[in-house]
């Protein structure tokens, strides 16, 4: 018996142990993204504690809704009022008071810090005193107190009344104030419909309001209704048929296309400095997904936008991504089926200028730094605490240190408490926004010991380092998290600090490798010269340093060289084997700024890439122009093609060089400087051919066309014959295995 007691008390502590790791963690991954799109696990900024629907908020128990809904007798009412319907919006105030635009049910729900009724803004006397009351409401708005001229202003409730067309304001204890109705302008387009559905409010009492059938932008007026403009408009793509059509079509029928050239907004919210966000799910899929597969830092197509009082949009995009939500679009679960972009449709400001957009397809929350890097995201479908229901996503807000998530389809709000991973992150940025740079330091050591993949942690760092001067240090963090801009940044002052150091060495050194050129080339000439009247067979030298004559007098070079025979395969030969090299020095020594992630190729495979073009365009290029009466050989095509690529050494090896010590504005120039090598080199052979098969301009750009197909259609061949061989080898291979087992 007490050894039976013994077993079942261990079972028991056994279950006890499994079960401790489950109940502590979160029913989602908490991630973040790397410059290749690959998902980084972290450590939980946020998890769930609590559900609260109606019951938890009390509207269903009977003497708090009698004394909430004292003359309402109606039993099916009754029953539709102790639950809420199809919710839209959510806001906390300064008090901690928590707000809920309750649609099908036309009311406001006001609960307390600890999510219980407070109150209902439902019914209410106009300023006509007639009784009135909200119908559809889907946006509220809170403001806080504010000090003016020495008085007191008490902060306002405004509701997007959206049914009834107008915004309907009360004070904080949910009394009637006033109703803001439809803006009137000339800038509205006859028969407009005003559905406002989302509402902002700034500091001097300026409104902007998202309206669910306006696609103009954000309506900006005053508080008194007073219409002041459009900011912020989205554009939307169209195809190219569209733009065509368009030319063909009246000025009726293109204001209604017009309609579909901009994208109304769905929600929009304001920080305290006066700064709107404003989402959008309505832009097309493709936009989007280009934008993110680009890496797009503009704004055309964000589903997000930050904008100033004047609609500039101003966000900044510094992270690898842009602030866009899902960076896989492909990436599916078993509880995440949900493709492309993310279906943004709200937004909220969090603590230290963070904010967090919220996916409605994939039920997840991504949490942005004001320069736009991902600190984090999170969430996914489902029913346990802390998943949303699928599709039910529907508006997100910030309580202190805990966020809330309304789920429309669910009924309730998840309540989602700040782990202290996610205070770290809080107390170094809120350092580094005061410019504490040591103690900021310390915390993005913190994160980095829990979240070594964290790259904000890495740029944190960086920026700390950068702001106390430490420049060289902080290089290695940047580069740490492929971070070019702020490297740039910090290199740049390294690189003034060496400039004044080696100041008098600078022009010497650029004087001594201009004189030195300038050398070399005059003996190049006079080389060049004295070959051309002297008879005899030419030697290696002459041979190879003809390349410098063929570079700046190619009509005259390639002649000489096909009838004079002053290049030769050998020469050939070597100047493709420096373009090799300067192809691979070029791969291994750009500077970090060119190759961030610091991939480099083998010289084998530089070696095909550069060989295998070359070998194709000879070989058609001969097969092509046998046919159409060309006069030169394979051996002249081949001397003449090597001889071309000389520019690419002479552009490409400087340009090299000048990358490890370029920033990320100046790099545009080192590119400029290699395609200046391509384009002279592709010049060069087309007029190499052009001479050496004794071609007029319009022949050699035709036989140039067809020798670029012949090639494609050689490598064609190729991969056919390839796969067919592997086919048969295989074929082979198998028939020799099943002899083998027969025997």
């Amino acid at each position: 018996m007490k050894k039976l007691t013994s077993i079942i008390c261990l079972m028991f502590a056994f279950v006890l142990i499994l079960a401790l790791p489950v109940s502590a963690s979160a029913p989602y991954e908490t991630y973040t993204y790397s410059i290749n799109g690959t998902a980084l696990s972290s450590p939980d900024a946020y998890i769930p504690v609590k559900t609260v629907d109606a019951i938890a908020m009390g509207l269903n128990d009977d003497a708090t809704f009698k004394e909430l809904y004292p003359d309402l007798t109606n039993a099916k009412t009754i029953e539709a009022k102790k639950t809420l319907a199809n919710p839209a919006d959510l806001e906390v105030d300064d008090q901690m008071n928590v707000y809920i635009a309750d649609t099908d049910n036309n009311r406001i729900l006001v609960l307390d810090r600890y999510y219980k009724i407070k109150f209902v803004i439902e019914g209410f006397v106009n300023d006509q005193g007639v009784k009135d009351a909200l119908a559809g409401p889907k946006g509220v708005f809170i403001t806080s107190d504010k000090v003016v001229n020495g008085e007191v202003v008490p902060g306002r409730i405004f509701v997007c009344d959206t049914v009834n067309s107008r915004i309907v304001t009360f004070n904080r204890d949910g009394e009637f104030l006033g109703i803001i109705p439809q803006p009137e302008s000339e800038l509205f387009e006859e028969g407009a419909v005003y559905k406002p559905v989302a509402v902002a409010v700034d500091q001097y009492d300026r409104m902007y309001v998202v309206s669910e059938t306006t696609y103009q932008g954000i309506i900006v007026m005053t508080d008194t209704g007073e219409f002041t403009g459009f900011i912020g408009a989205q554009k939307a793509t169209v195809g190219l048929w569209d733009l065509i059509w368009r030319r063909f079509q009246t000025e009726a029928q293109r204001a209604k296309t017009d309609k579909v050239l901009s994208t109304e907004f769905n929600n929009i919210t304001i920080n305290d400095g006066g700064f709107i966000y404003v989402t959008t799910s309505s832009i097309e899929e493709a936009s989007v997904a280009s934008a993110i597969n680009s890496k797009s830092k503009s704004g055309e197509y964000a589903p997000v936008k930050m904008l100033n009082a004047a609609g500039e949009e101003i966000m900044r995009r510094n992270g690898f991504y842009p602030p866009s939500g899902e960076v896989d679009m492909a990436k599916a679960k078993v509880t995440d089926t949900a493709l492309g972009p993310s279906k943004i449709v709200d937004v909220a400001i969090g603590p230290e200028q963070t904010w967090s957009i919220i996916d409605q397809k994939r039920s997840k929350v991504f949490t942005y730094d004001y320069d736009g890097n991902l600190l984090f995201a999170f969430g996914d479908t489902g029913e346990q605490l802390g998943n949303i229901t699928s599709q039910g996503l529907n508006a997100i807000v910030y309580q202190g240190d805990t966020m809330l998530l309304l789920d429309k389809t669910a009924k309730s709000i998840s309540v989602f408490q700040r782990t202290e991973y996610g205070d770290i992150i809080v107390k170094a940025l809120e350092n580094q926004n005061n410019r504490q740079y040591d103690k900021s330091i310390d915390d993005w050591m913190e994160i980095l010991k829990r979240n070594s993949n964290f790259d904000a942690a890495y740029i944190g760092i960086g920026n700390a380092l950068y702001r106390s001067g430490q420049f060289e240090e902080a290089i290695e963090y940047y580069k740490a998290a492929y971070d070019t801009e702020n490297y740039s940044n910090a290199y740049k002052e390294l690189r003034k600090e060496w400039i004044s150091k080696y100041i008098i060495w600078i022009p010497i050194v650029a004087i001594a490798i201009i004189v030195a050129w300038s050398k070399f080339m005059k003996f190049a000439k006079k080389v060049n010269k004295r070959t051309a009247t002297a008879g005899g067979k030419r030697t290696y030298v002459q041979e190879l340093l003809y390349v410098f004559h063929v570079m700046f007098h190619p009509f005259d070079g390639f002649w000489d060289m096909k009838h004079e025979k002053r290049g030769s395969v050998r020469a050939g030969a070597t100047i493709l084997v420096i373009a090799l090299a300067a192809f691979y020095y070029q791969n291994i020594g750009s500077g970090y700024i060119n190759n961030p992630q610091e991939i480099y190729g083998t010289i084998f495979s530089v070696s095909l890439g550069v060989i295998i073009p070359l070998v194709l365009w000879i070989v058609a290029n001969w097969c092509l122009t046998t046919l159409f009466d060309g006069e030169g050989s394979i051996k002249d095509i081949f001397i003449a093609t090597t001889y071309s690529l000389a520019p690419l050494v002479l552009c490409m090896v400087p340009a090299t060089i000048a990358s490890n010590f370029v920033v990320a504005a100046e790099a545009d120039i080192v590119s400029l400087l290699v395609t200046l090598g391509f384009i002279w080199a592709g010049l060069l052979i087309f007029l190499g051919m052009m001479v050496t098969h004794d071609y007029s301009l319009g022949k050699n750009v035709l036989t140039s066309l067809g020798t670029i197909v012949g090639m494609v259609c050689i490598m064609f061949i190729a991969i056919l014959f390839t796969t067919l061989l592997g086919k048969l080898v295989s074929f082979v291979s198998n028939i020799v295995i099943e002899l083998q087992y027969r025997a």
